[in-house]
């Protein structure tokens, strides 16, 4: 591997920028492609695509020799903003499926190390806690503190983000009032579709068990989803 190509990766490690490395196996010059720049018309388009999708290298043959794909993505983050039930076993699903977990919460009564072991807590206003963290589209938000003051804060950062998810927490006539006060903090409103509320899949939950266990599944799908 070239110098030139080694900083380039540790460039985008730390910006958190995702790549693939295209390193054809005959021995011409390697080529970088980033997500955030790709161009789906690349001769490697649907091969690339597979690639920042689900994160996996691969090899490919082409008419000029076999080209090995090598992926770097940033480790997916998820926001959890609420310091809930639902928050607690969420970390835990969240752990499990390799993406790391943030839990930002303004009440300190609930953001406490006796709910919330081994996991970076914020206990800042959301629009502060998420500058300072930075969100991209490796990083997805669900609010879960029911009180509009600070969902709704978090909603704007995200909403103004790459953010591959964003949830939100109530009914269908929570989430419409939602809305409106979303407009009323002058919110662009053709990024509200973006917001996945009620949260969750439809699974029938009821439990705060069942119903972070519907939003990590819902957090996966948007991970996952094909490109448009």
């Amino acid at each position: 591997m070239k110098k030139q190509t080694l900083n380039a990766l540790l460039e985008a490690r730390a910006k958190r920028r995702a790549l693939v490395l295209v390193s054809p196996l005959g021995g011409r010059d390697e080529e970088i492609v980033y997500e955030d720049a790709f161009d789906k018309g690349h001769a490697l388009g649907a091969d690339l695509a597979e690639c920042f999708r689900t994160g996996r290298s691969r090899t490919v043959e082409t008419d000029e020799g076999e080209i090995f794909l090598q992926t770097f993505l940033p480790a997916p983050r998820l926001m959890i903003v609420g310091a809930t039930h639902i928050g607690q076993v969420l970390v835990r699903l969240a752990r499990e499926m390799g993406i790391e977990p943030f839990v930002i919460d303004p009440r300190t009564a609930f953001a406490t190390e006796e709910r919330f072991r081994d996991v970076d807590m914020i206990a800042e206003w959301p629009g502060e806690a998420l500058g300072k963290l930075g969100l991209d589209r490796r990083s997805g938000v669900v609010c879960l503190a029911h009180v509009p003051d600070i969902d709704d804060e978090a909603l704007e950062a995200a909403l103004n983000s790459d953010s591959f998810y964003i949830g939100a927490l109530g009914s269908s006539r929570s989430h419409a009032k939602r809305i409106e006060r979303l407009k009323a903090r002058g919110c662009d409103e053709s990024g509200f579709a973006r917001i996945h509320g009620p949260v969750g899949l439809a699974i029938g939950s009821v439990t705060p068990a069942e119903i972070a266990l519907s939003i990590a599944a819902e957090a996966v799908q948007q991970l996952r989803k094909e490109g448009d």
